[in-house]
């Protein structure tokens, strides 16, 4: 008895003492655009699109918005034959959300000339063909903070952002307080060959020939010079480093850069034609309509609990309870740690899990009034017909969080949220039935409530 009775204490702590340090440290839920308001952009592609070409930028856009951390269910939808509309649910940065999002993060590595005239300095590799190719002098990013020159020449593709295998940020290293952020590259074994020639290529000068220009959608965001220590043969093992500026934002311009080039480029550029912000009045009067009759659904269940089960309506009811202050701090957590946002969809799912577990309640005090009916006593059949009835529970939820776990993998935006919110509810309630539900009525059944008058566990069997 002191067992169940700890058992039912430590499940009572951990969900409304999560609830209090949830509230208390203002750890709640993070709500969707829906719910919340945000950003809305519409980005038009630029030149020849297909459906397929924009289905592959579509997915390349999620990958890296959930990366930021910040937004965890974009709502990405394709309008038309050219049009992307991305909708950004409290976005605490918009600026670099909508930077990830259009960014085109087409990477290439070229040689620098000495001008547009040097075709001769204009190769890959060392006795490569000279070429008058692909010479164009580009911006270089950020060259008012560093004070270098603010263009550079430099010649034709030698190396494409396709071969590279991963991208990392890399912290500061040396001197303390440095703010020298950089980005690790790795590169396929192809790359690697290719970059050891164009580096070895550039060993043979003394001068600003000696630099390879890494560009990004057409901007040079650096030109290292290859060390002195480098010979003919070139920079081999397949790494690289692209070093950031020393301003105030290196780390969050290495961890974005490393983002684009980790999900690699999008197949097509992409014009930010409109950004706008988002009312959530809409969405708050769904979700106020919503609470209302969840509400009264709540109402009208304690009344069939307390009606046809008597004392163990009460289990019912502190049940209930419980799932709901777990959810909300489990809601909490994941939003502050995975960016999870509540949308209107996982509302919904909620609601629907209240129901669930609801009926987990039923099939156990049913078996409960079918044995005492047979004529056994109340202190054995609250065990017995636990053993039977759990393994229906498990059953009913293992399918419930089946198809959770299928609509999370094979759809995408709200219907997500609704299969997290059913996922996770169904979790919550078999632990539940097992550590709650089955402590309370045990310790009830021991009680004046378990044998004596109307309102009793054999009250109720009528």
């Amino acid at each position: 008895m002191s067992r169940r009775i700890v058992g039912l204490l430590v499940v009572l702590a951990i969900s409304w003492g999560g609830m209090a340090a949830a509230l208390a440290t203002g750890t709640t839920p993070r709500l969707g655009l829906d719910l919340q308001g945000g950003t809305s952009v519409v980005l038009t592609a630029q030149g020849e699109s297909d459906a397929e070409t924009l289905a592959v930028a579509v997915e390349v856009m999620r990958r890296r918005i959930e990366d930021l951390g910040s937004v965890q269910e974009p709502e990405i939808s394709i309008s038309g034959d050219d049009t992307v509309e991305v909708q950004l649910p409290g976005v605490e940065d918009e600026e670099r959300a909508v930077e990830a999002v259009g960014r085109t993060g087409q990477l290439t590595f070229h040689p620098v000339l000495l001008d547009e005239s040097d075709t001769a300095s204009n190769t890959c590799a060392i006795g490569g063909e000279p070429s008058d190719e692909g010479i164009v002098t580009l911006p270089v990013d950020d060259a008012e903070t560093t004070g270098g020159p603010t263009e550079i020449t430099v010649g034709q593709t030698c190396l494409s952002g396709r071969g590279i295998a991963e991208a990392v940020p890399v912290p500061p290293q040396g001197v303390a307080g440095s703010t020298q952020w950089s980005v690790g590259l790795t590169l396929n074994s192809e790359a690697a060959t290719d970059f050891a020639a164009l580096t070895g290529k550039a060993t043979q000068f003394g001068d600003v020939r000696r630099q390879i220009a890494i560009v990004l959608d057409g901007t040079i965001i650096t030109a290292p010079p290859v060390a002195n220590t480098v010979g003919p043969e070139g920079i081999t093992g397949g790494q690289a480093s692209i070093t950031m500026s020393a301003a105030e934002t290196a780390e969050q311009e290495a961890n974005d850069l490393a983002l684009v080039l980790r999900y690699g480029s999008l197949p097509i550029a992409f014009e930010v034609s409109q950004v706008a912000g988002v009312s959530a009045s809409v969405g708050l009067g769904s979700l106020e309509a919503g609470i209302i009759s969840g509400l009264v659904g709540l109402a009208l269940a304690i009344l069939f609990f307390l009606y046809f089960y008597r004392a163990l309506g009460l289990v019912a009811i502190v049940g209930l309870l419980v799932f709901g202050s777990l959810l909300v701090a489990l809601y909490g957590v994941l939003g502050a740690t995975q960016g999870v946002t509540l949308t209107l969809a996982g509302v919904t799912g909620v609601i629907i899990s209240l129901g669930m577990t609801c009926d987990s309640f039923i099939v156990y005090f049913e078996r409960i009034k079918e044995e005492l009916r047979a004529g056994r006593t109340v202190k054995p059949v609250v065990d017995s017909a636990f053993k039977a009835s759990f393994r229906t529970i498990v059953t009913a939820n293992m399918v419930s969080l089946i198809g959770a776990v299928l609509l999370y993998f094979l759809t995408i935006g709200a219907v997500r949220g609704f299969a997290l919110a059913l996922g996770l509810a169904t979790v919550l309630d078999v632990l539940i039935a097992r550590f709650f539900m089955k402590n309370a009525t045990a310790i009830i059944a021991r009680t004046k409530l378990g044998e004596s008058g109307a309102l009793s566990v054999e009250g109720a069997v009528g």
